[in-house]
């Protein structure tokens, strides 16, 4: 699927559905391109909202309207792993002073709006200027290699050592080592779910190589740019009612065709972490400033 092709066509009462199931939803912060909406997102009761370009892990099956963002990650004193926040600026919009977030990776401008869904662009830590230092810290409960980090302890490379190999009786084993964490949610703020995962096919999807053949370019660069180590990360909010999915987490999630990908088992939305697209919704604005 190309990366603007929509997934249901217009006339497809599949997408009637999906789209009748968004916009109910709307209330509970899950963005849809209404118009209604955009004059929200753009009013002057919040910043930061609009229009958004982004690249995410493809929803490829489920109710789900789209797939969710991927976060830039680096890795810093050669082993910590760090999602990528933008410098914030402050810039004039609409004859309001806002602060905003974005840089350019991989030829993407990549910005903090990305994230501006399901309730996150109320959190302390999506403000572009909030004090956080940036680090994927680890959550236990949803990985049994888990149990052995301390929750809130910054995940590192070594934890993933065997990422080549890894399996936990789910799927097809070593398509890559998966964590859950916390970001940018330190103090006593809400917490942003994120998933972590170092994976073998990362650096296939960057050379293009057998099956990644067919990703584009744009993609590729990307990737190359948003990655390192074979680690990536995505924010872990289902775009369909926010729920909180993962990769190789759930053992049911072989009866829906998920068992090798991102399965969120509130709904059976299934997304491909080895299948990054730009896709683009509309971002709900922040709290006022």
């Amino acid at each position: 699927m190309s990366a603007d092709e929509d997934k249901y066509p217009g006339e497809s009462g599949r997408r009637r559905f999906v789209k009748g199931v968004v916009g109910s939803a709307a209330l509970g912060t899950v963005a849809t391109g209404t118009a209604a909406t955009v004059e929200m997102a753009t009013s002057a009761a919040g910043a930061g909202g609009g229009i958004t370009e982004y690249f995410a892990i493809e929803n490829t099956d489920g109710p789900a309207p789209r797939g969710m963002p991927i976060i830039p990650v680096e890795i810093r004193n050669d082993n910590e792993i760090y999602g990528r926040w933008p410098e914030p600026e402050t810039r004039t919009v609409q004859g309001k002073e806002v602060t905003v977030a974005e840089t350019d990776v991989g030829g993407t401008t990549y910005s903090t709006t990305w994230f501006q869904y399901c309730g996150v662009q109320t959190y302390e830590g999506i403000q572009p200027d909030a004090d956080q230092d940036n680090a994927f810290r680890s959550t236990g409960g949803t990985y049994d290699w888990q149990d052995d980090v301390d929750d809130g302890a910054v995940l590192t490379l070594d934890m993933f050592d065997d990422y080549e190999g890894w399996g936990n009786g789910i799927g097809q084993d070593g398509l890559g080592k998966p964590a859950v964490a916390n970001w940018r949610s330190e103090g006593d703020v809400q917490t942003i779910p994120v998933q972590v995962m170092r994976s073998p096919e990362v650096s296939k999807m960057i050379a293009g190589e057998g099956e990644y053949s067919s990703l584009s370019g744009e993609a590729r660069s990307f990737l190359e740019a948003a990655t390192e180590n074979d680690v990536m990360a995505w924010l872990n909010k289902c775009t369909h009612f926010c729920c909180v999915p993962g990769f190789k987490a759930f053992g049911g999630s072989a009866r829906f065709g998920g068992e090798n990908s991102v399965y969120c088992q509130c709904h059976q939305s299934i997304y491909d972490p080895f299948s990054p697209v730009r896709r683009t919704f509309t971002a709900l604005p922040r709290a006022d400033e």
